[in-house]
């Protein structure tokens, strides 16, 4: 990993920009100056008038899509027992309407030639022996599914379930076709674990990094603090010392800023830090 290594694989996530439509999205990865992008599939598969070629005017200014995002119905924000409740695939109400939501955004992702789809899988028993384990299991395959059809991958969010319940869980899949999208401040806004060893012990799996900061919740069941980049607890030093020692390849480092008012000043910033320590570790 060279120095322009970062560089090369510095992203940012579409809706960290609140964009409106394709060229507004153009205008703020400029403001921001990145050229790769995670790009949430929901606006484009709702709104599809606003997004109309999207992927040629990102190609026309260089810039282009990594990956895609697509979110499951129903989910709950509000508190940890909230989206406990609503998250990803696992509530039986919302399992019909969140399948249809990935039958629906398969072929968006297919038509950017999108490899990689990422969502969060929701609140995963530790368990083998627990039936929603193997409930959540059976429906990543079918999820994994619908996308293979078109030629794409998906790829789960971390944080909601420790490190090794996501490694116990992709290991019963045994599908190539799922991967890991690390997020290391989930780790410490659910409190589900060391965000550097888990890490450690997920990465044969990580495509791709979401790159974000936290201040740990301080109690179990109650929300951590999303901080800049740089002002929170995630050890980066530890995180590019883990990335340097395995010469990890196997995606991109995306940027994602979901709290605060001032996102492409946070995003600028990020970008010095992350340049910052990445030079000082051998």
């Amino acid at each position: 990993m060279n120095s322009n290594w970062l560089k090369e694989h510095l992203g940012i996530c579409s809706w960290s920009l609140h964009a409106t439509d394709a060229d507004d999205l153009v205008k703020q990865l400029s403001a921001v100056g990145l050229a790769k992008v995670q790009l949430a599939l929901g606006p484009l598969r709702d709104e599809p008038d606003k997004w109309k070629n999207v992927d040629r005017k990102l190609a026309d200014a260089g810039m282009n899509i990594v990956s895609g995002m697509v979110g499951t119905v129903g989910e709950d924000y509000s508190t940890i027992a909230a989206i406990r409740r609503t998250g990803g695939l696992v509530p039986d109400d919302t399992w019909p309407q969140s399948l249809e939501v990935m039958k629906k955004s398969a072929p968006v992702a297919a038509a950017l030639k999108v490899k990689r789809v990422s969502f969060h899988a929701g609140f995963i028993p530790a368990g083998k022996d627990d039936p929603v384990f193997n409930k959540v299991v059976d429906r990543l395959g079918i999820v994994a599914d619908v996308f293979k059809a078109v030629g794409c991958n998906i790829f789960l969010e971390t944080g909601q379930e420790t490190a090794p319940t996501l490694h116990r869980c992709l290991k019963t899949l045994n599908r190539p076709d799922v991967g890991v999208n690390f997020d290391p401040a989930n780790m410490l806004l659910y409190r589900s674990g060391d965000p550097i060893e888990a890490m450690k012990l997920l990465l044969p799996y990580i495509v791709q990094f979401h790159v974000k900061d936290a201040i740990r919740s301080d109690a179990d069941g109650k929300w951590g603090k999303e901080v800049a980049v740089g002002t929170g607890e995630v050890d980066w030093a530890g995180f590019f010392r883990v990335l340097k020692e395995n010469k990890w390849n196997n995606g991109n480092l995306v940027i994602e800023r979901e709290a605060g008012d001032q996102r492409v000043a946070d995003i600028k910033q990020a970008q010095n830090f992350l340049h910052g320590v990445f030079g000082k570790v051998d």
